[in-house]
């Protein structure tokens, strides 16, 4: 199971990951409130503002403080670390 950190020490399982957006626009606001409304928004932003949302196979909807950029590329990072192991 390979895991990333979306930042300040929360980690998520890389498998279950179906997206990383940005919560700007106004369809993303709409699943986040949804996300909370139902109760499977998991806020990891520590009260700081949501740069990244991040939509789990399981329907929940993790909130990040760190840029989705920087979450792809540490998903990347421990891609290709894992295809030089192999």
């Amino acid at each position: 199971m390979q895991l990333i950190n979306i930042g300040f020490g929360n980690i998520v399982s890389a498998n279950r990951i179906i997206s990383i957006v940005s919560p700007e626009s106004a369809p993303i606001k709409r699943l986040v409130q949804e996300a909370k409304d139902k109760g499977v928004a998991i806020d990891a932003t520590y009260g700081r503002r949501t740069r990244a949302v991040i939509i789990m196979d399981s329907g929940h909807v993790v909130l990040s403080a760190v840029q989705p950029e920087t979450v792809a590329s540490r998903l990347d990072k421990d891609d290709m670390e894992l295809t030089k192991e192999e």
